[in-house]
């Protein structure tokens, strides 16, 4: 948004060419990041000539001003202020390459001319802001729209126009899209006539208009910040003989025009609450610049926005052909017609609309139908890496920072992993040095709670020495980091004491459990020790059966990572071996008198504690392989234990055939026993559930033992007709797990019958579950194939199977024998999917 200049002390309006040194400063209102406003500012300090440069933002960064010039600096930046004592609590002043703000700091660096900022202190502002306020990222400092900054105070009714001025401008000009009107009347627009102050004073008028028409005067936050304002350019005014140019939001220039005594502003910032406060420079993103960040002052396409600043001579055909590049990346068959005709269709549609040049919507109207063939699909690739965009800026190295940052930047290089705006992946060798780094500094930056980095789950392998992380830079993590500095100064050491100190606090056996495997992913030998302590301590006061059982998967899991980083866990394999006793113990009482959901939660740790003892009877420390043979013993108790869940039961005989502990012929007895007739049918059912379910190794062990298929078949065919309904759901529960093909192979088994599949007690001639004979003529109709994929000649492949060059292929070598089967039923071969 704009405002005006007035010449002399309380003259009239006039050009700012006419101004005198000394009279009154120039007031340029803006809107914040907009190319527009930004490309008036610089023409109108071009044209002005001022002697200082007072800027909307905290006084307290003018130490940082100069940074600005360094040539490592690259916006998106941000300026950020936290308070000393507690460094969450926090705000930033976003600046983009097309900001207004921007703009005129590195245009007073290039003339040597001062540059000041002029807003309310941070440390005012961060002391007036309540624990509720928006969270770390959200502009609190009321840079922005107007009536946008969420951490402000606000009065019990606002006005419409202080909420939205853009959009009361646009619709006293008729236009229902306030951000559409705004690129109309400035973005698409030059100077006037050659005055570069045009602009601000015909949208300075309009703003003194909308400001007339608030209630009660504005919000008291809004007359504290223009107090102070109107203080700091009352004293650039006396310290400079040149004029005074002033750049900030357009909702505030009327204001500042306002004539107000010394005396009323400086008693509307007496008795303000303070706090101390640092200030550094942030990179930022131009995600964050967009309104669905929950920024205040965002706009909702940074990426176009950067584009217009960045290409004023024919921005429609160069955004249309970047969009055409991004396209061809992703495989789209894009070509220079598509490019010539979407800027002839934009270029159309903007005179259709009576709009001076294409918008945005008249380039993505053509992009949507020439480029994507009227697909929203690819339009939003567009949209997410164009439009809006994944830039990240960078800061100069020399930037103030906590001293915990600055370790993290200097691992970062070390490492060679460079904070990215756009998601990706990373792949982890841990045998490999570097990798091995990265992982330790990601797993410590989580126990920060710096979420730079998520795991994510290994393809193509699942080693112990492999990991996937999901990489993104957030601004906000700034504001962790900063954080997190009250742990140390260091990465390594600040993990360790976090560590340490939710060890302490964690709540219950598992979260310990827990965070010592964390620290052996971090490789935290400090933190262990104590860790371990309180995990030793914690499971021997813990009498919970099911949270034993919740503790034990994650140390045994622990145990794996000492082979792969070198990590002593000699005494974490004794609190695991110690903990699996004391399961074993206390499950079979646990799992007696259970409800059923109940039961599915303990056949869940059952099922946690057996892959637990898997992988502790392989760890490499002395007396764990007796714990395979406890184990099995628990599980045959369960297995024949009254009281307990048939959920639990079945589950428990299941462990013992997977691990070679049971015979099949001693699971098809116990399958059958508890399939008679004087086991209720839901009990039964649960059984079932138990036995079979856990997706579709219950349905290949049905597939390839028919005795126990025989037996479910029997009895569910027997199943009386009143309770059949009652272990419906049980049955489809288990079988609707299984795997397409493995449903469609047992629905063929049991269509055969018994007659087919042979009996419980003999397993018929041939192969069980297939036909004794060969369907030759099946078999004839693939060897077409087969030459074809092993190159051979078909005379020659012919000679060699029957001994005779000129020998018949035989039945089903006619062309098109893909179309059937010749020489054989279909239904031949048991088990194969018609």
């Amino acid at each position: 948004m704009t405002g005006a200049d007035r010449t002399g002390s309380g003259g009239p309006r006039g050009g700012a060419g006419t101004a005198r040194a000394g009279g009154e400063a120039l007031l340029l209102g803006v809107r914040h990041h907009g190319p527009g406003s930004a490309r008036a500012v610089r023409a109108a300090l071009e044209q002005a000539r001022p002697g200082v440069v007072l800027i909307e933002g905290p006084p307290e960064a003018d130490p940082l001003v100069p940074l600005a010039a360094d040539e490592d600096m690259r916006p998106p930046v941000a300026l950020l202020a936290h308070a000393v004592d507690e460094p969450g609590r926090s705000a930033f002043w976003p600046l983009a390459e097309f900001s207004p703000e921007w703009v005129a700091l590195r245009w007073a660096l290039e003339h040597d001319v001062p540059a000041r900022f002029i807003d309310l202190p941070a440390t005012h502002t961060l002391a007036r802001q309540e624990p509720e306020d928006a969270p770390p990222g959200t502009d609190r400092t009321g840079q922005g729209e107007p009536g946008t900054d969420k951490g402000a105070e606000t009065s019990a009714a606002l006005p419409d126009v202080r909420v939205d001025p853009l959009a009361a401008l646009a619709e006293a000009a008729g236009h229902d899209d306030p951000e559409r009107w705004w690129e109309d009347v400035v973005e698409h627009r030059g100077a006037e006539h050659g005055d570069a102050l045009a602009p601000f004073r015909a949208l300075e008028e309009a703003m003194g208009a909308l400001r007339e028409t608030e209630e009660g005067g504005g919000r008291d936050r809004d007359l504290v910040r223009e107090a102070f304002m109107r203080l700091q350019v009352r004293a650039a005014q006396r310290e400079s003989t040149q004029q005074v140019a002033v750049v900030c939001g357009a909702w505030h220039v009327p204001a500042l025009r306002r004539r107000v005594t010394v005396a009323a502003d400086r008693a509307l910032l007496k008795g303000l609450p303070r706090t101390k406060v640092d200030m550094t420079w942030v990179p930022w993103t131009h995600r964050r610049l967009s309104r669905s960040s929950g920024y205040g002052a965002g706009i909702e396409s940074p990426g176009w926005y950067g584009h217009l600043f960045g290409a004023p001579d024919r921005p429609v055909e160069r955004w249309l052909t970047r969009v055409a590049g991004l396209l061809r990346e992703e495989d789209r068959s894009v070509s220079s017609a598509h490019v010539i005709e979407a800027v002839r269709l934009a270029e159309t549609l903007a005179v259709m609309r009576g709009r001076p040049l294409p918008g945005l919507s008249e380039t993505t109207d053509a992009v949507r139908a020439v480029m994507c063939e009227g697909s929203d699909v690819p339009l939003a690739l567009v949209h997410d890496r164009l439009v809006v965009g994944d830039v990240l800026g960078e800061v100069p190295a020399g930037a103030p920072a906590v001293p915990l940052q600055r370790d993290l930047d200097r691992t970062q290089r070390r490492l060679r992993l460079k904070p990215e705006a756009s998601e990706r992946e990373l792949e982890l060798d841990l045998r490999k040095e570097t990798d091995a780094g990265r992982s330790r500094l990601l797993h410590r930056l989580r126990l920060l709670g710096v979420g730079w980095g998520e795991p994510a789950a290994a393809r193509g392998s699942t080693g112990t020495f492999r990991e996937t992380w999901r990489l993104r830079w957030e601004p906000e993590l700034s504001v962790r980091v900063a954080e997190a500095g009250v742990w140390g100064t260091t990465v390594l050491g600040a993990a360790t004491a976090r560590a340490q100190a939710d060890a302490v606090t964690a709540q219950g056996l598992a979260d310990v459990t827990a965070l010592a495997e964390r620290c052996l992913l971090a490789e935290l030998p400090d933190a262990l020790s104590p860790v371990m302590r309180i995990l030793a301590d914690r499971a021997a006061l813990d009498m919970d059966v099911g949270h034993l059982a919740q503790a034990l998967p994650a140390l045994v899991r622990s145990l794996r990572y000492g082979d792969v980083r070198g990590t002593d866990t000699g005494a974490l394999a004794e609190v695991a071996a110690g903990l699996a006793e004391r399961v074993f113990v206390g499950l079979p009482p646990a799992c007696a008198g259970l409800d059923a959901d109940a039961a599915q939660e303990m056949r869940r740790h059952v099922d946690a504690v057996h892959g637990a003892v898997g992988l502790l009877g392989d760890a490499p420390a002395p007396g764990h392989g007796a714990l395979r043979s406890r184990w099995q013993a628990v599980l045959r108790t369960l297995s024949a234990r009254g009281g307990v869940s048939g959920v639990i039961r079945g589950r428990a005989v299941r462990l013992l055939l997977d691990d070679g502990a049971l015979v099949p012929q001693e699971a098809a007895r116990l399958m059958g026993q508890v399939l008679s007739r004087g086991t209720p049918p839901a009990d039964a059912a649960a059984w079932i559930e138990g036995f079979l379910g856990g997706g579709s190794g219950g349905g290949m062990l049905l597939l390839h033992d028919e005795r126990l298929l025989a037996l479910v078949d029997a009895w569910l065919t027997g199943v009386p007709a009143e309770a059949f309904t009652d272990v419906l759901p049980l049955l489809r529960r288990t079988f609707s797990a299984y795997e397409p093909g493995v449903r469609r192979s047992l629905g063929e088994l049991v269509r055969r019958g018994p007659a087919s599949r042979g009996s419980v007690t003999t397993t018929g001639s041939g192969i069980p579950g297939f036909g004794a004979g060969l369907a030759t003529g099946r078999a004839e109709a693939v060897l077409p194939v087969v030459r074809l994929l092993l190159g051979l000649d078909e005379a020659e492949a012919t000679g060699e199977r029957t001994g005779t060059p000129d020998a018949d292929p035989g039945p089903g070598h006619e062309a098109g024998t893909g179309g059937g089967l010749p020489g054989g039923d279909d239904n031949d071969l048991v088990g194969v999917d018609a």
